[in-house]
């Protein structure tokens, strides 16, 4: 039997299976069949692909550098827009009591207004005497640290202070009256702080009318195959800014407190108003601390310096505790970070981008983290996110 019909009777025979063949595709071969069409090289993209590639590069510089030019523009919009989504919340709760979002906004702005207005009305006139009664005391101070016997009464012995300093405040009119660009240059910057107030202000306005529009607006420009995750992402996001914001009122509102105490304890003069004032500024990242500080401690120096170097120790040890102890645990509460994380974003973003950087930090870093939550670890985890609550 030949070898062929081993193979025949092999297929015919029963219970024997054999391996189909695969059906692979023929290689391409010359026209005259000599063989295999060689493999052509890698071919350059068409040009225009660089075309668009060039423009899409040119096009991102010069935004860049638009954004540059107006990055203060920008900064003054993204604080107004944390602050209209900090208040958002309460603009809801009064919408909850059958209150008209417009009407609510206008409440709560003309509240704030009428506590800044009382609250300068109640700090200013009293730190303006308090700092005269500061500047008349000031030499007797200085003759009385020269009288002591000990390091510091020898150091000021030396340096002749208590003359050094009547001559200093016996020239301040002639200099300014020489320094009226100075004076000319912190006027305008102080109107221009102002305007910057104003238009944060009004742009809060706005941004708290439209907010509970904007979201939906922001996902219908998605795809529909991802407007509903977009949707939540960006919802979780807002809830994140807005705890952000309440947070630091919660911190502020601690500050005020402290301060208010310490200073009824130390016996120092109007000690609430300087509290309050002391909790406003704590809303300011990374300078607020020594803007709060500073005129309780003067007003302390005016009793003497003792008080004023308890005052100044105060501030400092409360400063310590608020960074390292109270923030990170509010925050971590209401934008959902952990106390290092409170820790290291607050320092990276004021490092790389001063003022505002300590501002964004914390929203930003809550914003990512909801964005790796439910975007990529959801995917990959095959985990459906959570909606949060719908809000009104």
């Amino acid at each position: 039997m030949t070898a062929a019909g081993l193979t025949d009777d092999s297929r015919a025979r029963p219970g024997v299976e054999s391996t189909p063949e695969r059906d692979l595709p023929a290689a391409p071969s010359t026209p005259d069949g000599s063989g295999p069409v060689p493999a052509r090289a890698a071919s350059w993209p068409p040009q225009m692909y660089w075309v668009r590639t060039t423009l899409v590069v040119v096009g991102t510089l010069i935004v860049i550098a638009a954004a540059r030019r107006v990055s203060h523009v920008l900064l003054l919009v993204v604080v107004a827009f944390v602050l209209a989504v900090g208040m958002d919340p309460a603009v809801r709760w009064l919408g909850r009591h059958r209150v008209r979002r417009g009407w609510a906004v206008a409440f709560i702005f003309v509240g704030l207004a009428s506590f800044l207005a009382l609250f300068v009305a109640l700090l200013i006139p009293a730190l303006e005497r308090e700092v005269q009664q500061f500047a008349h005391a000031l030499p007797g101070y200085l003759a009385d640290l020269q009288q002591r016997d000990d390091w510091l009464g020898r150091a000021a012995r030396h340096a002749d202070a208590s003359a050094r300093v009547q001559q200093v405040i016996a020239d301040i009119p002639g200099r300014v009256g020489e320094s009226f660009g100075t004076v000319i240059g912190v006027a305008s910057t102080v109107v221009g702080r102002i305007f910057d107030l104003f238009t944060v202000s009004i742009l809060s306005i706005y941004f708290l009318l439209s907010l509970h529009r904007l979201r939906r607006t922001v996902a219908a420009l998605t795809s529909p195959a991802h407007r509903d995750q977009v949707d939540r992402v960006l919802q979780r996001s807002l809830e994140k800014i807005g705890g952000y914001v309440s947070g630091n009122l919660i911190t502020s509102a601690v500050c005020a407190v402290a301060t208010v105490v310490a200073l009824l304890a130390l016996r120092i003069d109007y000690a609430v108003p300087l509290g309050l004032w002391a909790g406003v500024a704590d809303l300011i990242p990374r300078v607020g601390a020594y803007l709060g500080a500073l005129p309780a401690v003067v007003v302390a120096l005016a009793k003497g310096p003792v008080w004023g170097a308890a005052t100044l120790l105060f501030f400092i040890a409360y400063q310590q505790f608020e960074n390292y102890i109270l923030a990170p645990r509010v925050y971590k509460g209401s934008i959902d970070l952990s106390p290092a994380a409170v820790i290291v974003s607050t320092l990276a973003g004021g490092t790389l981008a001063g003022f505002a950087g300590a501002l964004l930090a914390l929203p930003v870093a809550a914003t990512i983290k909801v964005i790796v939550q439910d975007v990529v670890l959801a995917n990959r985890l095959n985990r459906t996110p959570v909606d949060p609550p719908e809000q009104s």
